[in-house]
């Protein structure tokens, strides 16, 4: 997962925190949330229910210290590349105590390949040995201890809340914000604001689903620089001025678009 733009332009602060400083903005968005920002929330998400089935965290995971882990790796790098990490570096280290005790050369080279790893081997050893101290090497289930920690900000906060304890949580990187403005769903870029718009608009209940789907389309078709808009599921609910015409599609209003512009 990627980093937010408000999120990668702090750098590690007192307590380690993994930030970098370039993220591909999300384009021209809106002024305004949305008039029938409440309908339209029900009816994208059900859209994208049906466009992908299994929308889900694509880091690999077996317990919520492998989560915790591969979301830190995951700052501005692929889920992908992140896997392939850790498929190995999990062998190793199997528990806190593991990670707490690493010597930071060794794993720096571990985690390389997912960049900014200088940064992230401070994060995961430093939040490992606060997991031994304050935790007895387990991960904690709430926001305000899992923020607490060295490495983790929100985002990776509400990822290892709601996949890893099934609690009501909602993520907020860089597709989801890129998703939600040019949806009309919000019109900030600042990661908490969009996270309390949403979870007004969304059940509590569908919170980590819904960031599942926002990520899953804004990965595979509503990318940043060439959206699809083709294949597009829910294209008449997108509000983006920049959107490209579709092709085949007439250019009046469909009623939801009408609707959704006032």
């Amino acid at each position: 997962m990627r980093l937010t733009r408000r999120q990668a332009s702090k750098r590690p602060g007192p307590r380690g925190k993994v930030g970098q400083s370039q993220v591909t903005r999300p384009g021209r968005r809106l002024h305004r949330v949305r008039p029938d920002a409440n309908a339209a929330a029900g009816r994208i998400l059900k859209r994208l229910s049906r466009r992908y089935p299994d929308a889900r965290v694509e880091l690999e995971h077996a317990t919520p210290l492998q989560l915790l882990v591969a979301t830190i790796l995951s700052a501005q790098c692929t889920d992908q590349r992140v896997n392939q990490v850790t498929r190995t570096l999990f062998q190793k280290y199997r528990t806190a105590a593991d990670f707490a005790q690493a010597d930071p050369a060794v794993l720096m080279e571990e985690i390389r390949p997912t960049g900014f790893f200088r940064n992230k081997a401070r994060a995961i050893v430093g939040c490992c040995q606060r997991l031994l101290s304050e935790h007895g090497g387990e991960v904690p289930d709430t926001l305000e201890a899992l923020t607490a920690l060295p490495g983790v900000w929100r985002k990776t906060a509400n990822v290892v809340l709601g996949n890893a304890f099934g609690k009501p949580a909602l993520a907020v990187d860089t597709h989801v914000t890129r998703v939600a403005n040019r949806l009309g769903l919000t019109a900030t870029e600042d990661p908490d604001k969009i996270e309390q718009d949403l979870c007004g608009l969304i059940p509590s209940a569908r919170w980590a689903q819904a960031t599942h789907l926002l990520i899953f389309h804004g990965r595979y078709t509503c990318k940043a620089l060439r959206p699809l808009c083709d294949a597009c599921a829910i294209y008449e609910d997108c509000l983006w001025p920049e959107k490209p015409r579709r092709r085949g599609v007439s250019p009046t209003l469909r009623p939801a678009a009408r609707a959704a512009r006032g």
